[in-house]
């Protein structure tokens, strides 16, 4: 989840304030990243390896919010005397998925302003690391759910502009190969931290005379840390390549901010294939989002021992390392959107499998390897294609548009599962409703014409 790229031309300074839409600027492309003579990259430039970085940073938050803190939850909960985690988690993570939903359309077009992206992403990651600390203090279950929530919202905030540096870090021929590096560094990077704060959970009771809470406790800090020290490099060596030329006053970019986000609509209304594929993304990536952030609390309803729980979501990191990365190089050969296809069908199978036969800790083993296998793959391939087929100088401002679709797919995706457990008591049905929203991505995938071609010339 990570990228980065190198300097820009600069523009001469406006006599006057610019009305908007304002003529993009065209940068400089990156040189650095050497050939071996087939088109394959031997390494990553700097910058390049900047941006992956913080893939590998904000991916140890991602791993704890999946196995340990719906675990901690869970136990919060039941000492209150509640006890469905699942749809209790479900709804906060439909309230965070609807604020990062309202927020980044306005705050992305912003952002697209020269030298305004990278201040919202660290306040976004400033404020996801500082909640992720302060849910290290004794807190009620209702208190911690929304320090969480903030957290959720810091780290989804600083994604968006994140994914948008992409298109800063390097070219569209590389960005497959970028992006899937990015998540793969960040799946593998990922277990450092969350071992070593499983190990302190696990053994530090007998070792420091520590309770499992106080530990538990400890391993947000180390995680915020861990983020912290891996966003440094980004922060320190990203340029904006992709900008909007304006004023120098806040206010006057605030002004044509609107205007802008009203011509982006229709520009996106106008693409067919670029809205088609947005609309198959709002679909498909509610499956994954869903599985992702649900999977834990679906497994301790299901009454999974919460060691065996965290142990395979652990092995699906490593599983994705390497799915992830030979993800883009399968991209580079049969091209991006019929990886993401097929990418598509296996999670239907994945889905069904969760519904049908998870019941014990080896069904969820198993779940967990299949979703290793793809979930890496189809989040990057998504990433570098939307970034292929939009206009680099209105990136940030696009890739809103593209969280609204996927973050409204999370509130729609954990909300499903979440009401439909709360109505049926039957969690199995929940998870069964998400296929036929997979179904209906794979149709739109279909009947969509692939602009890959195409995407040189808007690039």
């Amino acid at each position: 989840m990570t990228n980065i790229l190198d300097t820009a031309q600069r523009p001469a300074k406006p006599a006057t304030v610019p009305t908007a839409p304002i003529a993009p600027i065209t940068p400089l492309a990156p040189t650095n990243a050497t050939t071996d003579g087939t088109g394959n990259t031997n390494h990553f430039n700097h910058r390049e390896k900047q941006w992956i970085l913080y893939d590998v940073g904000n991916s140890a938050f991602v791993l704890l919010s999946t196995a340990v803190i719906p675990i901690y939850a869970n136990s919060l909960l039941k000492a209150a005397g509640e006890s469905n985690i699942v749809s209790t988690w479900g709804y906060m993570q439909t309230i965070a998925s609807l604020i990062i939903a309202l927020l980044m359309p306005v705050l992305g077009s912003i952002a697209d302003v020269q030298g305004m992206k990278i201040r919202f992403f660290i306040g976004f990651f400033g404020t996801g690391v500082l909640a992720c600390c302060a849910m290290a203090l004794p807190l009620g279950w209702i208190a911690f759910l929304a320090v969480c929530m903030l957290a959720t919202i810091g780290l989804n905030g600083s994604l968006t502009f994140y994914d948008s540096m992409l298109i800063d870090t390097t070219t569209n021929d590389r960005m497959d190969q970028v992006s899937s590096h990015g998540y793969g560094w960040g799946y593998v990077g990922s277990t450092i931290p969350f071992i070593a704060c499983i190990a302190l959970i696990f053994a530090g009771p007998s070792a420091s005379g520590w309770s499992t809470t106080a530990c538990t406790r400890a391993s947000f800090v180390i995680t915020a840390l861990w983020w912290t020290a891996f966003t440094i490099p980004l922060i320190s060596g990203y340029h904006q390549t992709h900008y909007r030329e304006t004023a120098d006053y806040m206010h006057d970019a605030v002004r044509g901010t609107f205007a802008e986000l009203g011509h982006t609509f229709r520009e996106i209304s106008r693409n067919k294939p670029l809205w088609m594929f947005m609309i198959a993304f709002f679909f498909y990536i509610d499956a994954v989002n869903t599985i992702i952030s649900m999977s834990t609390s679906y497994g301790t309803q299901l009454g999974i021992d919460s060691t065996q729980l965290v142990l395979a979501l652990l092995v699906t990191q490593f599983v994705a390392f390497p799915c992830a990365i030979a993800y883009g190089r399968l991209a580079k050969r049969f091209g991006c959107k019929p990886m993401i296809m097929a990418a598509v069908i296996a999670y239907l199978g994945i889905v069904c499998f969760a519904a049908f036969f998870l019941r014990s800790a080896t069904e969820f083993w198993i779940l967990a390897i299949l979703v290793g296998m793809f979930q890496g793959g189809i989040q990057a391939l998504s990433r570098s294609y939307y970034g292929k087929i939009i206009p680099k100088s209105h990136a940030n401002e696009y890739y809103g548009f593209y969280d609204i679709f996927g973050k409204t797919a999370s509130i729609l995706g954990t909300f499903i599962v979440a009401a439909t457990t709360s109505i049926t008591d039957n969690p199995s049905l929940g998870v069964l409703s998400i296929g036929l929203l997979l179904a209906v991505a794979l149709v739109f995938l279909i009947l969509q014409r692939d602009p890959a071609t195409a995407s040189e010339t808007a690039a």
